[in-house]
């Protein structure tokens, strides 16, 4: 079991038994018992977690993302977000617990927080609220995504 706290919080983690993590001078280093397939690859898993979670604690994780389409827009309201993306009623999404939304405008979404798993989930349980389609561009997408629009049907050709 791992604990790191900072300014943004605390993150606690159960980690592989077989790799050994130690702390000296500030700097925690992961090391592995062989050199054989698994335990290399839950060296690099681990060592990655590790990092995470002391870049959540200090500096924190952020996605942005953006609402496509006429009349489709974002508020805020307490700790939920109302997502009005071409359904028959708006959509309430609840934020879990450690992550912040920003909304700029009416169209963009930042989320973060000190979790970078908990972040992520969030951010991608609210793209599947509508993701994006591929003949219109409108949706929910991440904002770093390049969304490629497909041509529509050509037309019948007809004889005669």
């Amino acid at each position: 079991m791992v604990a790191v706290s900072g300014p943004r919080g605390k993150l606690s983690r159960s980690l592989n038994r077989d790799m050994r993590i130690t702390l000296r001078d500030g700097l925690l280093t992961v090391v592995r018992p062989t050199d054989n397939r698994v335990h290399r690859s839950m060296h690099g898993l681990t060592r990655t977690l590790l990092a995470n979670m002391v870049q959540g604690v200090s500096g924190g994780f952020e996605r942005v993302l953006e609402v496509n389409g006429v009349g489709y827009r974002v508020q805020k309201t307490g700790n939920d977000l109302v997502l009005q993306v071409g359904y028959s009623s708006p959509v309430q999404f609840s934020l879990p617990e450690g992550v912040d939304a920003v909304v700029e405008g009416t169209n963009r979404i930042r989320l973060s927080g000190h979790d970078k798993e908990v972040v992520g989930q969030t951010a991608a349980r609210i793209r599947a609220v509508r993701v994006c389609d591929r003949y219109k561009g409108k949706g929910i997408k991440y904002a770093e995504e390049k969304l490629r629009l497909k041509p529509g049907k050509a037309g019948k050709v007809t004889k005669g």
